[in-house]
């Protein structure tokens, strides 16, 4: 079991070490000389954000991903929805597990920002110098719950392996890019896929405007759902939580804040009766 757990981690680095370089020149070659103090800035939410992809990789990953992998084959998938994606063209196949996964990702985004889940989707928001790594930025539960959801139904439809492999390595790329300190809309091409600008808007310090943009990876969800927004007049907008950054032990302790109790509460005690 231990040796598992240390294998999904090297793994989890591995993938972060692949990425890098290309963020690193990103932002050598837009920032110059500002690319050193940002990093300063943003080093203590850094160490945290790795911290956490640290625990997820050696706890999370094993504990869901390792098992769903193992025991594919006992997962209940009717076989003519097998036969039906086998006999698809390759690109179609891995296109519709990107969407479908999407799809699945954007209900639980949006979920999370409700008031049962929101004490452990919040350490995702809490990054006040959002950077590539923000992505990693969750907790153990928060972590637990995309793995779960995002990957059963696409199971359960019986799609190829290889594709949901595929779009699971194609989401998590351009979730590093849309986390970047970039503000590109992307112009047209980010009519069709979620941009750095627009995912940046979800992040945005005012909590209003935070209910917007949940896809990972395509518009066409937040506009299908009336939740999509143009980013391009919110630019480099201030992003972070009311509650402030925490370090790695802060944010795991932070779903368990008295804060969260109290906000349920009032949820519950101000919903009416039907």
């Amino acid at each position: 079991m231990l040796e598992s757990f240390l294998q999904a981690a090297i793994a989890t680095f591995k993938g972060l070490i692949i990425v890098a370089p290309f963020f690193v020149l990103l932002a050598l070659v837009l920032k110059r000389r500002r690319a050193l103090e940002g990093l300063k800035r943003a080093r203590p939410e850094i160490v945290t954000n790795l911290g956490l992809l640290l625990v997820n990789g050696m706890v999370v990953v094993p504990l869901v991903a390792v098992p769903l992998a193992a025991f594919r084959d006992v997962i209940p998938r009717v076989p003519a929805l097998i036969e039906f994606w086998t006999g698809l063209p390759a690109a179609v196949a891995l296109i519709a597990a990107i969407m479908l996964i999407d799809l699945a990702a954007y209900w639980r985004h949006r979920f999370e920002h409700g008031p049962e889940l929101w004490r452990f989707h919040a350490t995702h928001h809490a990054d006040e110098q959002m950077n590539w790594l923000t992505l990693r930025r969750k907790h153990p539960l928060g972590e637990f719950l995309s793995l779960l959801i995002d990957l059963i139904p696409v199971l359960l439809l019986g799609l190829p392996i290889w594709a949901i492999a595929g779009a699971a390595l194609v989401r998590t790329g351009w979730g590093y890019f849309i986390h970047a300190d970039v503000p590109w809309t992307l112009g047209a091409f980010g009519q069709i896929m979620i941009s750095p600008a627009a995912h940046r808007l979800h992040h945005i310090r005012d909590e209003t405007l935070m209910g917007a943009n949940y896809g990972n990876t395509i518009t066409l969800w937040d506009r299908l759902f009336g939740t999509y927004t143009d980013p391009a007049p919110y630019l480099n907008c201030e992003t972070g939580i009311v509650e402030g950054t925490r370090d790695v032990a802060g944010e795991l302790l932070r779903p368990f804040e008295a804060r969260y109790r109290r906000a349920k509460a009032r949820t519950v005690n101000e919903t009416p009766a039907l």
